[in-house]
């Protein structure tokens, strides 16, 4: 009798030892990916209404609805990779070119450059000693010059990784638009089982939570991208459409606009006539900081979840999980909230309240 107690025992430890294998080595495979899965979810769970009203004008046609949004996604993700990497060729053909020439030359530094404080006077020796002495002063700065090349190119080589496995995400959200409705059903059964009986409005709460970040993070973003083109434009700064997209970036990721057009303000004060930089800084301050009132009002509109939970959710989550947790974070915290209002009212504190005011 023992020892068939044991041999049962012998044979549950190593099917469970089997088993654990098993899940480890799908766990493995599927973790690089799951920030991928998250990503495809959140686009999903964001632009179902924009598919559904595609879908809609286009007769019912669900898969010609999907294409068009795919696309459109794989034109926003790999279109700024594309060009990056063209531009990058181009530079580096035409610096070689130079190179080979011997034309290869430092342009004179631009006027007023001296007149900044604190670091004007440096930088123009410097920017002089390249000017005059390329060879020397790329042996006396090289080592220099290296590393912050080498951080550049590792930042810029990691947003570009990061673009393609959004581009991967983008056709991974095609694939979930039309069970979508079917896998939120399930979703919320799931989620009244383990919060009966309000899981359902959970599920529903992430889903709106997800699409108001959206607005108010990208959305936000991109008004306030084209915002920083416009006014560049107009005021002849070069390279305007690639400073724009940096400060699309910089908006996503919620460090703001300010390290680009702080600079920029800087150069216009150096290059710019008095009034022109005045009237070009009068105009760069508000786009610098329009973030700040209008992500609250995107973000918290239909929402009932107070607007302080929310931004702590973005703030926090960002810090703890990257650009991720931006979308992550407020949904997390925002079921919390409700979940701690639950528990308030339904205490026993509370509820020897109520029956004494019913008595």
């Amino acid at each position: 009798m023992e020892k068939t107690q044991d041999a049962k025992i012998v044979d549950l430890a190593i099917r469970l030892l089997f088993l654990g294998l098993f899940l480890y080595s799908a766990l493995v495979m599927v973790a690089p990916l799951a920030s991928v899965v998250i990503w495809a979810t959140i686009l999903c769970v964001a632009l179902y209404p924009a598919f559904d009203w595609l879908q809609s004008k286009l007769g019912g046609r669900k898969k010609l609805a999907t294409t068009i949004l795919v696309l459109l996604g794989l034109v926003l993700t790999l279109g700024p990779v594309a060009t990056a990497v063209s531009g990058a060729a181009e530079l580096g053909a035409e610096f070689a070119e130079q190179a080979d020439k011997g034309e290869l030359k430092v342009p004179p530094a631009p006027e007023g450059l001296k007149e900044l404080p604190l670091v004007g006077d440096k930088i123009s020796d410097v920017w002089g000693m390249f000017e005059r002495n390329l060879d020397g002063a790329l042996t006396k700065y090289g080592a220099q010059i290296l590393e912050i090349t080498k951080s550049l190119f590792g930042k810029v080589l990691g947003i570009g990784i990061g673009l393609l496995g959004l581009a991967l995400s983008v056709l991974i959200m095609g694939a979930l638009f039309s069970p979508g409705p079917n896998m939120v059903q399930g979703l919320q059964r799931f989620a009244n089982r383990v919060f009966a009986p309000r899981g359902g409005e959970f599920v529903t709460l992430a889903g709106a939570t997800i699409r108001n970040v959206t607005k108010g993070v990208i959305g936000v973003a991109a008004i306030q991208a084209v915002c920083v083109w416009i006014l560049l434009a107009l005021f002849g700064i070069s390279s305007a459409a690639t400073l724009a997209f940096i400060c699309l970036i910089l908006s996503i990721i919620q460090i703001g606009p300010g390290l680009v057009l702080i600079p920029v303000i800087i150069y216009a004060w150096s290059s710019m006539s008095g009034g022109t930089a005045l009237i070009f800084t009068i105009l760069a301050v508000p786009v610098m900081i329009m973030d700040s009132f209008l992500r609250p009002v995107f973000i918290s509109k239909g929402l009932e979840t107070p607007m302080l939970v929310i931004l702590i959710g973005v703030l926090g989550g960002m810090m703890a999980y990257g650009l991720i947790g931006v979308f992550m974070g407020p949904v997390l915290f925002a079921v919390f909230y409700e979940l701690f209002k639950v528990w308030i009212d339904t205490s026993p504190e509370a509820e020897g309240t109520a029956e004494g005011a019913a008595k």
